[in-house]
């Protein structure tokens, strides 16, 4: 249901956080190698038959420059969701933050936090959930151990602040 690509490699470890997310709502995903400078064909090729294939929607992770998730958005009409990858080549990552966020009107891409791969996953899984009402379920129930979560962290506050 959901593509996630990146630019390369070095991009995995903070894309498996997507996937991560993904498999712990059940939505089924594909993760691939879609370098928007190094291989444009195959980027073409991705975004153009992602439709086709079954995709809802694409998570494209890149740093530096960044072009993956905009070139993608502007070939589909699939939602994208970039997130921006600090990389070794990165200033800071505010370059690849500003090339995902900064695009042109009629080209949206959703653009979550520097190495914000977890969250982007999540977003993928909200967008599929507006009109899947089982992934829906599951991420109402998500939310809610959320909930639990916090109020969990906040007893352990007061009993840290007890003792």
């Amino acid at each position: 249901m959901v593509g996630i690509i990146m630019g390369s490699l070095s991009d995995r470890k903070v894309m498996q956080q997507a996937a991560d997310a993904l498999s712990e709502l059940g939505i089924a995903y594909e993760m691939e190698i879609v370098s928007a400078h190094r291989t444009p064909e195959r980027m073409l090729a991705y975004a153009s038959n992602a439709r086709s294939r079954g995709l809802k929607v694409i998570i494209a992770g890149a740093g530096g420059a960044a072009h993956l998730p905009g070139m993608v958005a502007s070939l589909t009409s699939l939602p994208v969701i970039g997130v921006p990858v600090l990389s070794s080549n990165s200033i800071d990552g505010w370059d690849s933050v500003l090339s995902i966020l900064q695009m042109p009107s009629g080209v949206p891409v959703a653009t979550v936090a520097l190495d914000g791969a977890r969250n982007a996953g999540i977003l993928a899984a909200q967008i599929i959930g507006a009109t899947d009402s089982e992934v829906g379920k599951r991420l109402d129930l998500f939310k809610e151990s959320l909930k639990e979560k916090v109020a969990a962290m906040n007893d352990e506050l007061k009993n840290q602040l007890a003792n």
